[in-house]
Formats: C-alpha cells, structure tokens, sequence
C-alpha cells in the first residue's frame, strides 16, 4: 500500500496539475470533468468544467486532485509536496518554476546541514511544496552512520 497525494483547487485544477506535468517531468491520466457526471445531482456547483477527480502520475508516484467549492478544502495546510531533483541544475529549474508568481516563498535556496541546496515555496495555486537537492550531504549522512 502507497499513499497517495490528494490536492483540492478552486477552479484550477486542470490548470496546476497540467503545470505541475510540465515542470515535473509527469503525465496527466484521467480527467473527469462537472460535464461527465451523469446526473445533476453528482456535479458541485460552479459550472461544467470544474475538475471532479484527475490524476498525474508523477515516477512512481500518483498525485490525485479535484477543484472543490469548499474554502477549507482550496487551503492546503498542514504539509507539503516534497520533491528530491537529481541535481543542483534541476533543483534550479523546478524551483523557478514553481516560484513564478507564488503565492509565498517562506525559505529561499539555500544550503542547509542536510542539503546542498533547500526551498520551500507555495506556488500561485496554492500548493505548499519543499525542494531538496541533497547531493554529497547523503553520501557524508551514510558515512557518519546516519539515515540510509
């Protein structure tokens, strides 16, 4: 059993999710949209193309996400979309990214004990994410007998 990411949006959903493809190197699945429900009763309101459910997959990973009418649920709180880039160049470029337009940056990069290069941003759609970049800072935490 694997968790799964499950992201609200307030009317744009298919919007964020298909950036967060682009940017992440992902692939958008099954999009389902107001429209599709079969009946009036299964649709929230706000209109035909509002995003029901829809998925990206991500490596291995799957993010889910929907739009949703709701405020508590168009605030993400609480956590953050962790990703590990493959390298300081590629750190660069998703953060830049996300960063355009965002709602927050509440950690430039920086180098931190733990990473050679650390952020944490919420992008203009309101998903709070946190990038890290870990380079020779793992191989030091395996070499002093740290986390694996």
């Amino acid at each position: 059993m694997e968790p799964i990411i499950y992201l609200f949006f307030k009317g744009n959903c298919l919007e964020a999710m298909t950036r967060y493809a682009e940017v992440l190197g992902g692939e958008v699945g099954d999009v389902f949209r107001n429209g599709d429900a079969p009946d009036v009763a299964s649709r929230m309101p706000g209109g035909d193309d509002l995003v029901l459910n829809m998925s990206l997959r991500l490596g291995g990973a799957t993010v889910m996400a929907s739009d949703n009418t709701d405020e508590m649920y168009a605030r993400p709180q609480g956590f953050r979309v962790h990703v590990a880039p493959p390298s300081c160049a590629e750190f660069d470029r998703i953060y830049a990214a996300l960063a355009e337009n965002a709602q927050a940056v509440e950690m430039p990069p920086g180098e931190t004990f733990w990473a050679e290069r650390f952020a944490m941003v919420t992008d203009r759609h309101g998903t709070p994410w946190m990038l890290g970049f870990e380079g020779d800072r793992a191989a030091r935490s395996v070499a002093q007998g740290g986390p694996q």
